[in-house]
């Protein structure tokens, strides 16, 4: 069963982001954002109960979320952000 996730990235300049991590095959493509009138981009992921490792691409940058809850080595990147889910 999954839950709705929000998920807010504030980078007004940015000309893209997209939400990449374990719960997509850390796809570049599968799931870009979208750019708020405020300059925050926003994207909301159906994820499962557990724990679940992400980045965001910021112009094809990876980038570690500032607000999430810690961070974890993985293969391909050298940290990503963690997001539990319950």
């Amino acid at each position: 069963m999954s839950k709705p996730i929000n998920f807010y990235y504030a980078r007004p300049d940015a000309r893209s982001v997209s939400l990449i991590g374990d719960f997509n095959g850390w796809n570049p493509n599968s799931l870009p954002m979208q750019r708020r009138v405020d300059g925050w981009w926003s994207i909301q992921v159906p994820l499962t109960h557990g724990h679940h490792q992400y980045l965001f691409l910021v112009d094809g940058t990876p980038t570690l979320d500032p607000r999430s809850a810690g961070t974890v080595q993985v293969d391909g990147y050298s940290k990503a952000s963690l997001i539990a889910v319950s």
